[in-house]
């Protein structure tokens, strides 16, 4: 079986104010979310809606190490390259449900872009690649 990404961590400080971020606001389909007792859950979230494809797993920090990573989760660069095929839909539904863009779209050799930040700062490029 060859490999391939299933998900990927995303340290947040509160599951419910994430799950409302990545689904609410983005659009993203929630997966699960699965009390694993002790403040402890597990919830997996996923642009697609497709589990068989790369998702996220919300996973609240909890100590300084983790909660140090909240918001920054590469150091200041971009984190997330999100990727469609209508920019022009997706951006302006963001906009309109209050997704903080950090400079207009522009184009690049490979595409149209524009990053925006998530509930915590962390960077994403939303991305409408060249064909």
């Amino acid at each position: 079986m060859p490999l391939h990404l299933h998900q990927v961590v995303i340290t947040v400080k509160d599951y419910d104010a994430a799950i409302q971020f990545y689904v609410n606001t983005l659009g993203f389909t929630l997966l699960e979310d699965t009390d694993m007792g002790g403040g402890k859950r597990w919830v997996r979230v996923s642009p697609s809606g497709n589990p068989r494809e790369a998702c996220f797993l919300l996973a609240r920090a909890v100590n300084p190490r983790q909660e140090a990573s909240v918001g920054n989760q590469t150091g200041g660069r971009v984190f997330i390259f999100l990727h469609t095929d209508d920019f022009a839909r997706d951006h302006q539904a963001f906009v309109a449900r209050g997704v903080r863009f950090t400079g207009p779209p522009r184009e690049e050799a490979y595409g149209t872009v524009a990053v925006f930040e998530d509930l915590y700062g962390n960077l994403i490029d939303l991305i409408q690649p060249r064909r």
